[in-house]
């Protein structure tokens, strides 16, 4: 691999500014393993819309290296290269040598967050989605003049104008994904304990997360159906909160480990089994709580613990077997595409479980797009900081499932389906986009899809 001179010199810029600290800085023996082969170049979803090296997995890496040996500054041209890559771990799925480049670019960004001084107008922001994404109860508060600002079709003439966007971007990126607010998404009818529904197979807690329980609670109301019609007594603590995800994406450690010892203190005195979650994001984060709270020694092994119970709902039910009897979805045959959540699929290395229930559902078939491994741009947060990058990647992979000519979209992330849901109606096109867990709950219930 070679980098360019103007590259060093722009990265080197400014040298009197703090580099890595020496609170797990990215290791070098981590670093050490990747040979600069560029496979991951081709999967890498920044470097193919920005097309700069230092935008790839191998040139950040190498600006890691470079600061950890003093050659070079933290400073806003290399944050800057940090801040384009959306945490996908598609690279580390390609990675021919192994190389652990969720550990690097995860230590790198709790680095940037104590060490580098962002703009006024970036902290603002960012301090904006890390107060409200994180906290449900103030966010249902929000959501009171949301709802009015849908319902009286302001949010129609924003749109219409453009004016937000000339504003900020990012603002304007944010309220486009907004979704539909209804009454509905102010109640939180989930009970603390539901029972099994026929012989109790498992006790399992259910974590039903922040942007999930508000704009997604009927996937929350869907996966505890599909349980309990399964044979799992399900348990809801009410004292759970955040799980931690997208502060720990972003670097805020504080608020990520206080998140992570809430919501292992919540199921604590729950003898449960196992503990699902339904969203893909949040999921690898929860098995992640060991690494978090690793030098924490009153948390460390609750956090191992409890980790080694996470389960995605998808692989919990693939892994013990339906035993509730499914109906088709519909009176003619069904074709979907089921959408690869990153932190699915690279994260957590789920991908043909999802396939193997939905196809389980008489009358499906079931297509696969093109690049299915690429990001749609979500990634938690990152459609709201880097609005551009993750445009073209909503466009891009829209388009693919577009052209599988499925009837509709299986989505397994409440991001995900956020922003496939926007550019399928920047297409002008009717397609639903719905949670596996739905699809096999309608199943379940003999109900009939209206597409």
């Amino acid at each position: 691999m070679q980098i360019s001179d103007d590259s060093i010199n722009n990265v080197a810029s400014i040298k009197n500014l703090k580099g890595f600290d020496a609170n797990h800085p990215p290791e070098p023996k981590l670093i050490d393993t990747c040979v600069h082969c560029g496979f991951c170049l081709s999967t890498c979803p920044s470097y193919r819309v920005i097309g700069k090296e230092m935008d790839s997995p191998r040139g950040r890496i190498y600006l890691m290296d470079a600061i950890n040996e003093g050659e070079i500054a933290l400073n806003t041209a290399t944050v800057e290269h940090f801040d384009s890559c959306l945490g996908c771990l598609a690279c580390v799925s390609t990675c021919p040598s192994g190389v652990q480049y969720d550990k690097l670019i995860s230590s790198t960004r709790h680095q940037i967050e104590r060490n580098y001084p962002r703009s006024l107008p970036d902290k603002l922001f960012r301090q904006l989605i890390f107060t409200l994404f994180p906290n449900p109860d103030l966010l249902r508060i929000l959501l009171i003049p949301l709802f009015f600002y849908q319902k009286l079709g302001v949010s129609k003439l924003i749109q219409s104008t453009g004016i937000l966007k000339n504003i900020s971007p990012r603002l304007a990126a944010m309220e486009s994904i907004l979704p539909k607010i209804t009454l509905k998404t102010f109640q939180d009818n989930l009970p603390d304990i539901i029972p099994a529904k026929g012989k109790k197979r498992y006790r399992v807690g259910v974590i039903v997360g922040c942007v999930q329980r508000l704009f997604f609670s009927p996937v929350n109301e869907a996966t505890v159906r599909v349980l309990t019609a399964n044979g799992c007594e399900v348990v809801i603590p009410k004292s759970q909160g955040c799980c931690a995800a997208l502060p720990e994406h972003q670097g805020q450690t504080e608020q990520a480990k206080a998140l992570a010892r809430q919501m292992i203190d919540s199921f604590a005195d729950t003898d449960v089994d196992f503990i699902i979650i339904n969203a893909a994001g949040c999921g690898h984060t929860l098995k992640e709580y060991g690494h978090i709270l690793e030098d924490d020694p009153a948390y460390k092994e609750k956090a191992q613990e409890f980790a080694a119970k996470v389960k995605d709902a998808q692989e919990f039910l693939a892994n013990i077997g339906l035993t509730a009897k499914l109906s088709p979805l519909s009176h003619q045959p069904l074709t979907l595409v089921y959408q690869d959540a990153c932190h699915l699929l690279h994260g957590q290395k789920i991908s043909l479980q999802p396939r193997q229930l939905l196809r389980q559902i008489p009358g499906v078939t079931l297509r696969e797009p093109l690049d299915a491994a690429l990001c749609c741009g979500s990634a938690g947060v990152y459609n709201m900081l880097q609005p551009e990058v993750a445009e073209e990647l909503g466009q891009q992979k829209v388009q693919n499932l577009l052209n599988t000519g499925a009837d509709l979209i299986a989505s397994a992330n409440p991001g995900c389906t956020l922003q496939i849901t926007k550019h399928l109606q920047l297409q002008g096109k009717n397609i639903s986009v719905i949670h596996p867990m739905e699809l096999l709950d309608y199943s379940i219930q003999g109900l009939k899809l209206r597409l």
